[in-house]
């Protein structure tokens, strides 16, 4: 019996629109491309040390959304400019690493490496924005074609990269 927050991988094709026209399209270096070890530094720092327990990270646009522990009902959305201020940190005060979370605080790192992997492993199917939620141990991807993957973390960092572009 697997366990109670145990969620299989699941995939879901979004917009038949965009998938017609996926080799029309190449994928546009943003802001937050050019600024990735920055980006996940603080994303990191939030997610171990101020009580974020889930961020998506919006590479094609450079904003990120957050979720607090303290206050899990209301997210906020932040351009890159003001994720990589203090001011993100500020609104959310020192916290310890949340008690309940599935996914250990040493693998946030690597998710948002694979992110990063994904994002540039191919010029017309890539990554356009992936989140994590350390509580449910959730990984969240949308691609370039619409689909969306919703996987439980460990699932993700053990996935070769070849599952993400086999036709």
């Amino acid at each position: 019996m697997p366990p109670e927050h145990f969620t299989p991988w699941k995939q879901y094709r979004g917009d038949p629109a965009i998938r017609g026209g996926l080799f029309e399209q190449c994928r546009a270096r943003s802001a937050m491309d050019d600024q990735f070890n920055e980006t996940f530094a603080r994303i990191e720092s939030l997610m171990c040390q101020h009580g974020v327990f889930h961020a998506k990270l919006h590479f094609s646009s450079s904003r990120a959304t957050l979720w607090r522990y303290s206050d899990p009902c209301r997210y906020r959305v932040l351009l890159l400019d003001e994720l990589l201020t203090a001011a993100p940190a500020h609104d959310c005060p020192p916290t310890g690493y949340p008690g309940d979370a599935i996914v250990p605080p040493q693998h946030i790192r690597p998710i948002l490496e694979m992110f990063r992997t994904l994002r540039f492993s191919d010029e017309q199917f890539y990554l356009r924005s992936g989140s994590l939620n350390v509580i449910n141990g959730l990984v969240g991807l949308n691609f370039s074609c619409d689909g969306s993957h919703y996987l439980p973390a460990d699932e993700f960092l053990a996935s070769p990269l070849a599952r993400w572009f086999s036709k």
